[in-house]
């Protein structure tokens, strides 16, 4: 056992791993319903993984004070790339191998706070969609009026290994003056190495974009170690105005996990004349996140949901946890029955889904190749933080009656 109480990979069954293995190769369609070994199984919520996009608030607000758009873009690449550390690799580091996440159920929380030099940001993450998954999220920085909301949405395929595709987008918004501009950051896709061995970790594969209103584009690779060269996590990124892709103003070069290089122009003159900073992912601690305490949350948040939960998967109880699984798993399948007798759904608390084009689509969607309508019809919704919502959920002061009911008819608890 681990110091944490948890198995380790090496001290697993050998036997649960290799039919995990045998049943993912036979399974057709999403694979994120399997059930997999106890030791690969984490006591987070996916709601939780939105947090990662803000680990670091003073790169994520440093837009903010540049004055000249081309330099602003590229501080915006970097923030982006320093994020992917923190969501790709972070749990395989902390845990050893990567972790299979709950699966969220329909209108679950996550909120929480960081607070440093870049002032307070806050996070709001709400599952929107459970057929099929997504989850949305806003982060907004309160001194610089910086935000960015998105939603996310991820079916995993196995093709010798598992392949994880992300649906959905980002967008960042950051005030100018009287303006704003707005960033639209896809996402990558990934694959999980390490399987035969049973040390599975998350390699980024293919390339992602972020476009701008300011009329720059950053184009951003990804690729492993090969079978004869190449790093892992390796990562290239170029920054040059929109539809001159030949012109490169920027150029990234490095490894998400360690260090990358940011230099002036284009690659093939990489230089010490021309390299402008060296950005050490290891060496910069990520800000903490506060959250409140479980008997402060709101019911639906996810910690305090999934307490008994991640309480059973600590302690290595499988049938604690399949039992308390199956109570908010049963309640979600009730309630779906409820409103569809009554003809009604579920009210989002946070956001709303977008129907037809959006602005931020029509301004830069065709340069990152994002349709104007989104993926409405992978995700249920073009899903976009709503004031009104928020201030609603805000002024919201729940009774220990209305409590216990949400508990009982949504959590089966």
């Amino acid at each position: 056992m681990s110091a944490s109480g948890t198995a380790t990979p090496a001290q697993a069954s050998s036997g649960s791993w290799s039919a995990f293995l045998k049943s993912i190769a036979s399974f057709n369609g999403d694979l994120s319903s399997l059930t997999a070994p106890p030791f690969i199984l984490s006591s987070q919520s996916l709601t939780e993984y939105s947090s990662y996009w803000g680990t670091h608030p003073p790169l994520f607000t440093a837009p903010a004070a540049e004055s000249d758009p081309a330099k602003r873009a590229l501080l915006v690449l970097k923030w982006f790339i320093a994020t992917l550390k923190h969501q790709y690799a972070s749990r395989s580091e902390q845990y050893g191998n990567e972790k299979k996440p709950l699966n969220p159920f329909l209108g679950e929380l996550f909120l929480g706070s960081w607070k440093d030099e870049a002032g307070e940001t806050t996070l709001v993450s709400e599952q929107v969609s459970h057929h099929p998954p997504a989850t949305a999220y806003c982060l907004r920085n309160d001194k610089t009026g910086v935000q960015l909301e998105g939603y996310n949405a991820q079916k995993a395929t196995f093709k010798s290994t598992i392949i994880v595709k992300q649906i959905g987008h980002a967008v960042l918004t950051v005030p100018v003056g009287e303006q704003t501009e707005r960033y639209l950051i896809t996402l990558p896709s990934l694959h999980i190495e390490g399987l035969i061995f049973g040390t599975p970790f998350v390699e980024l594969d293919g390339g992602s974009t972020i476009s701008s209103s300011s009329g720059f584009t950053a184009k951003i690779d990804y690729s492993g170690r090969g079978w004869l060269s190449g790093k892992k996590n390796s990562v290239t990124a170029v920054l040059y105005p929109t539809g001159k892709e030949k012109e490169v103003l920027y150029n990234i070069t490095g490894q998400w996990t360690k260090e990358f290089e940011i230099y002036e122009g284009p690659a093939k003159k990489n230089s010490k004349a021309t390299l402008l900073e060296t950005y050490d992912a290891v060496a910069t601690p990520p800000t903490e996140l506060q959250i409140a305490p479980l008997e402060k949350q709101h019911p639906l948040e996810s910690r305090r949901a999934w307490a008994k939960v991640a309480e059973a998967i600590q302690k290595g109880d499988m049938d604690a946890v399949s039992v308390e699984k199956g109570k908010i798993e049963q309640a979600q399948r009730n309630l779906r029955v409820k409103e569809r007798s009554e003809d009604r759904s579920w009210e989002r608390r946070y956001f709303k889904a977008v129907q037809g084009a959006d602005d931020t689509l029509e301004a830069v969607g065709k340069v990152a190749g994002v349709p104007l309508d989104g993926e409405q019809d992978k995700t249920g919704g073009l899903w976009r933080f709503c004031h009104e919502k928020a201030a609603k959920a805000a002024a919201e002061q729940l009774t220990d009656d209305e409590i216990k009911k949400i508990q009982e008819e949504i959590l089966g608890q």
